[in-house]
């Protein structure tokens, strides 16, 4: 029970294992990014195709993101991106869609 006194906080927050996971934290960083994109130009009508593909790629990497993730931190940061995503993405599709409304 020596963990119960000293808990092991190195990593970072919320990083509980201690490990370093490259490919999850770049796919935390892309949905971030790409939540974040869609969700700003989502407020702009004639941004319509940049807010409805950056949305759907979004959710796809955060998706995949989500399904790999192995520490809350990742989680936490991916729901982030995926909830700013699908809101520009639906914002998005309501403003013309995929394809310029054809």
């Amino acid at each position: 029970m020596a963990q119960a006194l000293r808990p092991n906080t190195v990593g970072g927050l919320f990083a509980t294992d201690g490990q370093s996971h490259p490919i999850q934290d770049t796919l935390l960083v892309v949905t971030l990014v790409l939540g974040i994109t869609s969700f700003i130009t989502a407020q702009f009508h004639f941004l319509h195709l940049l807010s409805s593909w950056t949305g759907l790629v979004g959710i796809l990497t955060g998706a995949y993101g989500q399904w790999i993730s192995e520490t809350t931190r990742e989680r936490f940061g991916l729901i982030v991106g995926l909830g700013a995503s699908g809101l520009g993405f639906f914002l998005g599709m309501a403003h013309g869609g995929l394809f310029g409304g054809f």
